[in-house]
């Protein structure tokens, strides 16, 4: 169970089937997961038309909405800081950045090649092939990185595609690898046992006395 607008919901079914994975919608099991869902879903009334099945209740009048180890002036000053950038239109994708960033990696990882194939494998065409091809990886990492966000396009479907092309076929790494670890980064963020980025192995990576100890 969990609560999203003070309305709980039962999701133990629904997580197999969550696009997100099922490990993103399970690590807010017991807990209130409005700010997530709100952070996660561009279409909130679409979603919703899914959730309206999964309703089992809603809390008391005297239980809060948010939990005990949160500060809820905080919280109150988050919602209100991301209501006023909706407002200001800063979460709208510009098209043209977008497309520029697209055009811009495949020239230069067009240009990595074209220069080790025309000036042969010698030591400076190689290394200038070399930066071209690094600096388009980079950039494409990024942009990959929007597409997973569902940052770029306003439907979902048209992020994923693009994504499969630049991570898959561009990067050769798996769209949905990225997603499922990602997806949990921003779900728990520095939460240790939930955050993916924090399963670093003990001996050559830790943060902090507390995760010491805990690792």
């Amino acid at each position: 169970w969990l609560v999203i607008d003070r309305k709980v919901y039962d999701v133990s079914k629904f997580s197999k089937q969550h696009p997100g994975g099922s490990r993103v919608i399970r690590h807010y099991a017991g807990q209130d997961a409005t700010d997530a869902f709100v952070a996660f879903h561009n279409d909130k009334s679409l979603v919703k038309k899914y959730l309206k099945s999964l309703l089992i209740g809603e809390l008391a009048p005297d239980q809060p909405s948010f939990e005990s180890n949160k500060k809820k002036s905080l919280l109150e000053d988050f919602r209100e800081l991301r209501c006023t950038i909706e407002k200001m239109g800063l979460l709208r994708p510009n098209y043209i950045f977008f497309s520029l960033i697209f055009l811009h990696f495949v020239v230069l990882d067009a240009a990595s090649w074209l220069t080790v194939w025309y000036f042969g494998i010698s030591l400076v065409p190689f290394l200038i092939g070399i930066a071209f091809f690094t600096i388009a990886q980079i950039q494409m990492g990024w942009f990959q990185h929007d597409l997973g966000h569902c940052s770029v396009f306003g439907k979902p479907k048209w992020n994923r595609l693009l994504q499969i092309v630049v991570i898959n076929v561009l990067k050769g790494l798996p769209a949905s690898w990225w997603n499922h670890l990602h997806n949990q980064h921003h779900a728990k963020p520095n939460c240790f046992r939930k955050d993916p980025d924090l399963n670093m192995h003990p001996l050559l990576f830790s943060l902090g006395k507390t995760l010491s100890v805990e690792v």
